[in-house]
């Protein structure tokens, strides 16, 4: 039985502050991060974003190209603990997000349907359907992945955000998908210039939601990645 986890507005609110940021020439960021909590419900019931590509296409037009910076002083912890509870919904994001993107999932006893025992993973980079059953040796075949690499955002603007921010970022459910781990683990820290999904008819939705993420968190783009990314929006429908 899935989680009864009731998401409220603060999707809304965010882009909301975006917007007044923007007209009284406040930090963006800060106004848009700083200080909001995230959905009080928890991320299982916040949806993947599913914008087209021709808005995703202006918001990639809108993204600074620029080289990458040095990664220099990048690390894990720069992000925060791995898998914070940061909507204190009494669950961590990892099974937040496994109970959002697995089917017929069960929990562990006691654990007030937070830590996933088992489901089903329809995934989305191969294509495949992948059973999941938590144990050693079992639990890293689906991994969550950071449609952003945290390494990624690092060298293009995430040194720039504060630790909170960059803590929102790596547990944002917009930036988090539940995958194929030997997939996710090929992908590495890899942007879209040098690695895509396997199943191509993912490929509008994964390069759309990258873009997203990056606008969200004013990053920036390589010339390289900004064109391998607007070569694959240009064939979306």
């Amino acid at each position: 039985m899935k989680n009864t986890r009731t998401a409220h507005g603060s999707l809304a609110a965010v882009a909301a502050l975006l917007l007044g940021a923007s007209l009284t020439g406040c930090d963006p960021v800060a106004n848009a991060l700083e200080g909001i909590s995230p959905v009080p419900g928890g991320a299982a019931d916040v949806p993947a974003s599913g914008q087209g590509a021709d808005r995703a296409l202006r918001q990639l037009d809108d993204l600074p190209v620029k080289g990458r910076a040095p990664k220099t002083g990048y690390s894990r912890q720069e992000f925060g603990p791995a898998w914070s509870d940061t909507d204190h919904n009494g669950c961590d994001t990892r099974n937040d997000i496994l109970a959002r993107d697995l089917a017929n999932e069960t929990f562990k006893p006691g654990t007030n349907n937070c830590v996933v025992a088992s489901g089903t993973l329809a995934d989305r980079y191969t294509g495949t359907t992948i059973r999941f059953v938590r144990g050693e040796g079992t639990s890293s075949q689906v991994q969550i992945d950071h449609i952003v690499p945290l390494s990624d955002a690092w060298q293009k603007g995430a040194q720039q955000l504060t630790a909170d921010q960059r803590k929102e970022l790596a547990n944002d459910p917009l930036n988090l998908m539940a995958a194929d781990g030997p997939t996710n683990s090929a992908k590495g820290d890899k942007d879209a210039a040098t690695w895509l999904p396997p199943n191509k008819p993912f490929r509008c939705e994964y390069v759309s939601r990258q873009v997203e993420v990056k606008a969200k968190y004013r990053l920036w783009v390589t010339k390289a990645e900004h064109d391998a990314i607007a070569g694959i929006l240009a064939g979306c429908g």
